[in-house]
């Protein structure tokens, strides 16, 4: 059976940085990027790309709706 892998695509120009999407990750993929963007916040970023199973909880926390969680099945060999 395939596995389902995901990833998260952050619009690091309107991420404020809150952290809310760090808790709710389960597989503890995203953290907060040590850079700054444009505006000076810590922008959320996927610390452990591989972890990502894609479940959106992410996503569906951010307040401001930066987060695009993309899902893909994965070929086990």
């Amino acid at each position: 059976m395939a596995k389902v892998r995901g990833a998260i695509v952050v619009d690091v120009e309107k991420c404020k940085g809150c952290g809310v999407c760090v808790p709710a990750c389960p597989q503890d993929v995203i953290q907060l990027a040590k850079e700054v963007n444009g505006k000076g916040y810590h922008y959320a970023y996927m610390h452990v790309p591989e972890e990502c199973t894609g479940c959106t909880n992410c996503a569906i926390v951010c307040p401001d709706g930066v987060i695009t969680v993309y899902r893909v099945k994965a070929e086990t060999v």
